[in-house]
């Protein structure tokens, strides 16, 4: 029976993170992290997500909202992407969205600068 719930636990946890990391918002920041010059400077390459991220998302439709903390790691170092963000007609905008690096507590925009 002790064996049984701690299978039915694992699963869930694998199914609640691999879904959370499934979504666009997800994939979006981790790959600005991985293309950020001042993260992969601080942090290295390759960078990876690790699998205990916090935080929620909640998509109905084209519209949702997440919070998300993403643990990151690379040869460097560690850090965690820090993101909230609302979706709207279908597109995701950010309202934060950085990186900090453990070490040092720098947190890095990860949001596209716009030329003018």
């Amino acid at each position: 029976m002790i064996v049984l719930t701690i299978v039915f636990v694992a699963l869930l946890i694998v199914v609640v993170f691999g879904a959370m990391k499934s979504t666009d918002v997800y994939k979006g920041a981790v790959a600005r992290a991985k293309s950020n010059p001042e993260v992969v400077e601080a942090l290295g390459s390759p960078l990876k997500e690790g699998w205990f991220l916090s935080g929620h998302t909640h998509v109905t439709g084209s519209s949702g909202e997440a919070d998300l903390a993403i643990p990151i790691s690379a040869p460097k170092g560690k850090g965690t992407i820090y993101l909230v963000a609302t979706k709207s007609a279908g597109e995701w905008n950010y309202s934060k969205l950085v990186a900090e690096i453990a070490k040092t507590k720098k947190r890095i925009d990860l949001e596209p600068k716009i030329e003018l």
